[in-house]
């Protein structure tokens, strides 16, 4: 356990497993506690095999993605991406803006890393504590023809 002591307040940080046993306060001493737990990044969300639609070397970066399947994934616009391609091996972090119902755009420099007809596994990644950690189940998507849903877990 680690005491600080700050404007006449005691401030323990302790562990998780510190916090599951009976603690005791000093009668008429203020504290306070603050509780380290470890966190894990787990993955928050999948689509597999999404379908490169198009690029555009000009626009400033990102991945476009069919808003439909980013809101069913539960990916926020402008959310940090893992994505990659499974044609080349190449693999790229990024942000996903929303698109057009089917769209699979790579954007500015990611343009070079894939073509129209490749096919993409498009992850993000959330942290949480590690108790939450071992319930958790992410939102998967798997898309055939066209970027159309095939198949979906933990939704």
């Amino acid at each position: 356990m680690e005491e600080v002591n700050c404007a006449g307040c005691l401030i323990k940080i302790i562990s998780a497993s510190e916090a599951g046993r009976n603690l005791v306060l000093n009668s008429g001493q203020r504290s306070l506690y603050i509780v380290k737990s470890m966190q894990v990044q787990l993955l928050k969300s999948k689509i597999h095999r999404a379908q490169i639609t198009g690029g555009d070397i000009e626009y400033e970066g990102s991945l476009t993605i069919d808003r439909a399947l980013m809101k069913k994934a539960g990916l926020l616009p402008y959310e940090k991406i893992l994505a990659s391609n499974l044609a080349n091996g190449h693999r790229f972090e990024t942000y996903a803006i929303p698109g057009e119902a089917g769209e699979i755009i790579l954007n500015g420099a990611t343009c070079h890393l894939g073509k129209a007809g490749d096919l993409l596994t498009i992850m993000s990644f959330a942290w949480m504590e590690a108790a939450e950690a071992e319930i958790w189940r992410p939102r998967v998507l798997v898309l055939g023809a066209g970027n159309k849903i095939v198949n979906k877990r933990g939704l």
